[in-house]
């Protein structure tokens, strides 16, 4: 695994007030499917989500995430490094939440809980390829 963390995705509960906040903080939106309001950073991206949309993602109650809830998404080239990721954090002592599997807006990828709680994404995004360098931008530049 690469020392990365592509997307940082905020669990809200309002979508459209979240996404009035970062823009009155000054950042720029990038183009992104409905129900997701991503912004890119420094080789990453913040993505806000509703929470009950990601707690159904992950297959948890949404009273389990709590408030602040948020995961931390490590982006993979392909669906053999998810699946290689995800089969080191189980070795390493992580709880898996979901295997890997196809997703529906066209990716691969699953969810993982590490030894403090913090939850971890990984997934493949065929419409997002990773750089060379391996820096992660949602429009995939």
């Amino acid at each position: 695994m690469e020392q990365r963390v592509s997307l940082i995705t905020l669990a809200v509960a309002d979508v459209e007030k979240a996404r009035g906040f970062y823009r009155a903080m000054g950042w720029d939106e990038v183009d992104s499917p409905d129900g997701i309001v991503v912004f890119d950073l420094l080789s990453q991206s913040l993505g806000l989500y509703p929470i009950a949309e990601l707690a159904k993602d992950m297959g948890v109650d949404q009273d389990v995430l709590g408030h602040g809830a948020m995961t931390l998404s490590y982006n993979g080239r392909n669906r053999a490094e998810v699946d290689a990721v995800m089969a080191a954090a189980a070795k390493a002592g992580a709880e898996v939440l979901k295997e890997p599997q196809e997703v529906f807006w066209g990716g691969y990828g699953g969810y993982f809980r590490d030894l403090d709680g913090h939850i971890w994404e990984v997934t493949f995004n065929p419409f997002a390829p990773l750089r060379r360098d391996g820096a992660f931008c949602w429009d995939g530049h």
